[in-house]
């Protein structure tokens, strides 16, 4: 009784998938939603100067970041369904997850990303003021302790 309980209970992931493909799906809408009205907004004004081309691309690098993490919310809803409710389902191979270490890794790739993404947004935006340099460090150091990671998951393999 208890076994079969314990089986059927993996079912309460779906609430995790249902909420991970939510967040997923509210954040791709809502990238779509500001790069469509950022792009109407400057065709409409017709004016980009350095300063402004320059503020335009910082706002696309900020849609750019909503896309990546709308990845990150898909990939999760569909790795725990993949280890939870159904190993049969079709996705390309690069997204097959077999293990729970497969999708922490893909997760962690995407971090990297992520986090490679954000530095951009700062260094494009940089006001001369801020010590870029210490927050570029920072993030080299999340990174190479997440690559580190990585590299010892492939080992362990």
């Amino acid at each position: 009784m208890l076994s079969k309980t314990l089986g059927a209970s993996r079912f309460l992931i779906v609430l995790a998938v249902l909420g991970s493909l939510l967040a997923a799906t509210t954040l791709l809408i809502y990238g779509l939603l500001e790069a469509w009205f950022l792009v109407t907004q400057t065709i409409e004004t017709g004016e980009i100067s350095r300063k402004g081309a320059k503020a335009l691309a910082i706002e696309f690098i900020e849609i750019v970041d909503l896309f990546l993490l709308g990845t990150v919310f898909y990939i999760i809803a569909l790795g725990l369904y993949e280890l939870f409710i159904d190993t049969n389902i079709r996705v390309p191979d690069w997204l097959t997850i077999k293990t729970l270490d497969d999708l922490k890794n893909k997760l962690i790739g995407v971090v990297i990303v992520v986090l490679g993404v954000l530095f951009l947004g700062q260094v494009v935006s940089w006001n001369g003021e801020t010590d870029l340099l210490r927050y570029g460090g920072g993030v080299a150091v999340v990174i190479a302790a997440l690559t580190w990671f990585l590299q010892g998951a492939k080992k362990e393999k």
